[in-house]
């Protein structure tokens, strides 16, 4: 269960492939990934994390950011918690305001905070605007298109940088694949070893040296992030567990509060 001074809310945005999330928490989170680019502004205290772009810290009015993919966990600095605001954007929104002003989709975050009050002022426009509840205005669409387009570009103009591209082997490439075709399938370390065409003991070091994960690991964070996509589209939370390969939606809520800090019943959107 969360922590009891934990609050997390996920909200309805207004433009398909981004979702929204406010939180306030004093939890530590363990090591995790997301499948989108996360943009997010610090509404109060301060947070510590070990990510793959190396040690960050970030307070009041910091622009945090995650790409998608990166390791990363979280803590809070002090006694208070903190509390944040993010947004989540699937590549491919990201990807075409990338090609407009760069000529290229394959970018990704450089800097994973920065003490940036211009674009932190960008972003809260932007999460109002794709947040808000209503409208009297037939202008609102356009505003939500353009403050996220300004936010993006501004972003792109600092924060982002053209994607490098980090060298893994193609035996883990393959064996990694496989996992993420299909996460919820009872892989074996013999399987994957043979998939990479390797040792199992070379498989679980070269592996996790590439993902940052072990492969058992790596499964369970694919396994998380399926039983999210699956629980946001309107699967219930049960089948959902099933689907994902969880052993029922016990075992599948304390992996994903572990790993992300809400519940499912967040993710589903009727919890707090």
């Amino acid at each position: 269960m969360p922590h009891p001074a934990s609050r997390f809310r996920r909200l309805a945005t207004a433009l398909p492939g981004i979702e929204a999330v406010t939180a306030e928490t004093a939890r530590r989170f363990a090591r995790h990934t997301h499948d989108q680019f996360g943009i997010g502004v610090i509404a109060r205290g301060a947070q510590g994390s070990a990510s793959g772009r190396g040690p960050v810290e970030a307070g009041p009015g910091d622009v945090i950011t995650v790409n998608p993919g990166e390791v990363h966990d979280g803590w809070p600095i002090g006694d208070t918690g903190r509390a944040w605001r993010m947004l989540y954007i699937d590549p491919p929104v990201l990807a075409e305001v990338a090609a407009d002003l760069m000529r290229s989709g394959d970018a990704e975050f450089h800097h994973p905070a920065a003490t940036a009050p211009a674009t932190a002022a960008r972003f809260l426009a932007a999460f109002h605007s794709l947040t808000a509840r209503a409208t009297t205005t037939t202008a609102a669409p356009l505003a939500r298109e353009e403050r996220l387009t300004v936010l993006l570009a501004d972003l792109l103009g600092g924060l982002l940088v053209p994607a490098g591209r980090p060298t893994i082997p193609p035996g883990i490439a393959r064996a990694r694949a496989a996992i993420d075709d299909d996460p919820a399938a009872a892989h074996d370390l013999a399987g994957l070893a043979a998939i990479a065409e390797t040792g199992r003991f070379q498989l679980i070091r070269s592996f996790t040296r590439a993902t940052g994960f072990t492969p058992h690991a790596y499964v369970l964070e694919r396994r998380v992030q399926l039983a999210r996509r699956l629980i946001t589209t309107g699967t219930p939370l049960a089948e959902s567990a099933a689907a994902a390969g969880f052993a029922d939606q016990s075992h599948m809520t304390r992996h994903m509060t572990r790993r992300l800090g809400a519940t499912p019943g967040v993710w589903a959107g009727k919890e707090v």
